[in-house]
C-alpha cells in the first residue's frame, strides 16, 4: 500500500499543479474542519473526495481502501464512547440518556445516547480530516513536501530525518514482506505455538537487517562525501491555477457559510 501511495503521487493528474497551492488548500480546509459542525465536516469530505478522484485520477478503490481502514480506528474507540456504566443506586439520573441497558452486580451498564452523539462528531471530524491528508499524500510526492517545509524555514536536520525515516519505511515493509513469505513457505504459521515462534524470529531478523541497512546506507553517504544535508533533484515544472484557486476560496466561503447558517437555526431552536 505504501508502495502505491507513493506511486500515485508521482503519477496523478493534478501532478502538474504546484504543491505550493495544493499545500495551502487542504490546510485551509483542515482550519475549517477543526471549527465547524458535522453537516460541514461531511460536505468537506465529500468536496475533498471528489477533488482526490475525479480532479487527481485516483482510483476510488485505493481511496476508499484508506478511508475503510481508517474507519477501523474509529470503530475500537466506539465502545468507550457509546457505553458507560453508573451506580445502580444512580439510575435515575441517566434515564433519559439510556438507550438499553442491563445491570451488573451494583452497576448500570448502558449505551449512551450522548456518547452515541460524541462517536458520530468525531466521525465526521476524523473522516473530513483525513481525506485532507490523504489529499496531500496522494497529490504531493514526500520529497515536495520536504521541500516546501525547508522554504519556509524548518531546520535541515528534522527534514533530513524526516527523509530517512521515510526511506526506512519501504525498507522494513520490504524485508518484512521477504522474511513473512520465506516463513510461510516452510511452514511457519501452521499452528498457534509455530506462529509465535516464527513472529518473535520475524521481529528479531528484521531489527538485524534494520540496522545492517542503515550500516550500509551510512557508509555509502560517507563515501559519496555526504556534508550533513540531502539534496533533492526537482525536474518537474509546476504551475499555478486560478481556475482552482477561484473554486477553492469559493467553495471554503460557502462551507463557512453553510456552517455558519446551520448553526444560527439550530442556535434558534
Amino acid at each position: 500500500m505504501t508502495l502505491q501511495i507513493d506511486t500515485l503521487a508521482y503519477t496523478n493528474r493534478l501532478r502538474w499543479l504546484a504543491p505550493e497551492q495544493k499545500l495551502l488548500f487542504a490546510i485551509a480546509l483542515l482550519i475549517i474542519t477543526a471549527f465547524t459542525h458535522p453537516l460541514a465536516q461531511v460536505l468537506i469530505a465529500i468536496w475533498i473526495s471528489a477533488w482526490t478522484i475525479i480532479y487527481a485520477g485516483i482510483p476510488a478503490k485505493t481511496y476508499l481502501k484508506l478511508v475503510y481502514i481508517a474507519t477501523l480506528f474509529w470503530l475500537t474507540s466506539l465502545p468507550a464512547l457509546i457505553i458507560n456504566g453508573i451506580d445502580i443506586a444512580h439510575l435515575h439520573s441517566v434515564q433519559h440518556d439510556s438507550i438499553i441497558g442491563l445491570s451488573v452486580g451494583s452497576y448500570y451498564v448502558y449505551i449512551s445516547v450522548h456518547g452515541i452523539g460524541q462517536g458520530l462528531a468525531i466521525l465526521t471530524r476524523a473522516i473530513a480530516s483525513l481525506a485532507c491528508l490523504y489529499f496531500i499524500i496522494l497529490t504531493i510526492p514526500f520529497t515536495e513536501l520536504l521541500q516546501i517545509l525547508r522554504c519556509i524555514g524548518l531546520p535541515v536536520l528534522l527534514t533530513d530525518l524526516l527523509l530517512l525515516m521515510y526511506r526506512f519505511i519501504f525498507v522494513l515493509l520490504n524485508t518484512a514482506a521477504e522474511l513473512w513469505i520465506a516463513q510461510q513457505a516452510r511452514g511457519g504459521y501452521r499452528t498457534f505455538n509455530i506462529a509465535m515462534k516464527s513472529l518473535a524470529l520475524l521481529i528479531s531478523q528484521l531489527l538485524k537487517r534494520t540496522l545492517e541497512n542503515y550500516r550500509q546506507i551510512s557508509l555509502s553517504l560517507a563515501s559519496r562525501g555526504f556534508n550533513g544535508e540531502f539534496q533533492v533533484w526537482h525536474p518537474h515544472r509546476y504551475h499555478l491555477s486560478k481556475r482552482y484557486a477561484i473554486e477553492a476560496i469559493i467553495g471554503c466561503a460557502i462551507l463557512i457559510a453553510v456552517d455558519w447558517y446551520n448553526a444560527a437555526i439550530f442556535t434558534r431552536i
